[in-house]
């Protein structure tokens, strides 16, 4: 029986894929554009939205297993063609900001309307609940980073448990291929809190160049990040911080639970994606 992977050209879902290859399971990724996949080649390429459930009727044949990106306003009628066509076992890319039922936070809602759906469906159900990804410092920090070597950013001492994208499709991928995780909702977080300042020195350290640090007030970083983002988020993450610099998360031991190994460092994840950080033309255009 095959394994479709939803979302499986994003950060996660692409790499979701390459350790259900290393198993020796038959993969199946279900992608909006096939000719700009560029997965392995083992890897069987189909067309399909989550936007659009009547897309999916063709990827679903054959699949038992389904790592499944959330999508929240179509997630009950693709939870039904699911089980229409058998599957008997979901893992959910969800996230930790379920756990906070406030009205105000938008992520919650958003995952928990997912989460729900596949609950209700009687399919066994695996939830990956990832804290912060290390990914959201190349939305934040990224351009900053390349063009100028600083970081401006509002609470310098607060601080994030910042889980590496590849611990995420780890336990996704375990959670696929290993019996004894149904009904698990595995919140998920880095090894290490680290302030934001200690996160640029990390991050100077991985390019081998200095970089600095200038901290904003929260007023001029809401004026910032609204240019880019929707108001309700821009609070959403401001809140986060501040509560950070009083109330730190602390760091959970869930990947190696799971995996059976550490989970890795962001040190690890500023290595791997040093790169990113290079000067660009486009940015120096830009």
């Amino acid at each position: 029986m095959t394994i479709l992977v939803t979302g499986a050209t994003g950060a996660v879902g692409r790499l979701v894929v390459d350790r259900l290859l290393a198993a020796g399971e038959p993969v199946r990724a279900l992608t909006r554009n096939p000719a700009a996949a560029g997965l392995p080649e083992p890897v069987e390429v189909v067309e399909g939205d989550l936007e659009k459930p009547e897309s999916l009727r063709a990827a679903f044949a054959g699949v038992d297993r389904l790592y499944l990106f959330p999508v929240p306003h179509t997630a009950r009628e693709v939870v039904a063609l699911a089980r229409q066509a058998g599957v008997r076992r979901i893992v959910v890319l969800s996230s930790s900001s379920v756990l906070d039922t406030s009205s105000g936070n938008h992520s919650g809602q958003y995952h928990r309307s997912v989460e729900r759906a596949v609950q209700e469906s009687g399919i066994d159900w695996t939830f990956v609940r990832p804290d912060e990804f290390a990914t959201n410092v190349l939305w934040k920090w990224g351009h900053s980073i390349r063009t100028e070597d600083v970081v401006r950013a509002p609470h310098a001492n607060a601080k994030r448990v910042l889980i590496h994208e590849s611990d995420v499709a780890a336990v996704a991928a375990t959670a696929l291929l290993q019996d004894g995780h149904a009904g698990q909702a595995y919140v998920l977080t880095g090894p290490e809190a680290l302030t934001q300042a200690e996160q640029v020195r990390q991050i100077a350290r991985a390019v081998g160049r200095p970089l600095a640090f200038e901290e904003i007030t929260p007023d001029q970083a809401r004026q910032a990040m609204g240019q880019v983002m929707p108001a309700p988020v821009v609070e959403m993450v401001l809140g986060y911080l501040a509560d950070a610099v009083t109330d730190p998360p602390v760091p959970l031991g869930t990947v190696e639970q799971v995996t059976g190994r550490p989970a890795l460092t962001f040190a690890r994840w500023a290595a791997d994606h040093a790169a990113d950080f290079a000067p660009q033309p486009t940015d120096r255009a830009a």
